[in-house]
């Protein structure tokens, strides 16, 4: 029976915290940078990988077929 008393009382005190705690801004500073990444130029070349991936899937799925029924 206490138990659940304490639990309640903590229930009440969170959503009482709740607003004070939302309001508070917390201030987040940038982390210094010391150079430029190694990776410089890798974003266009895997561009270009997944634009010829694409165009290469939708040729294979658009790729005639002759596939005719053949009626016995």
């Amino acid at each position: 029976m206490k138990f659940r008393n304490v639990l309640a009382a903590t229930a009440a005190l969170s959503l009482a915290a709740a607003p004070a705690v939302a309001e508070a801004s917390f201030a987040r500073t940038a982390a210094p940078v010391e150079g430029e990444s190694e990776a410089g130029g890798s974003g266009i070349v895997i561009g270009i990988l997944a634009a010829a991936a694409l165009i290469g899937g939708i040729i294979i799925a658009a790729g005639g077929s002759d596939n005719d029924p053949v009626s016995a």
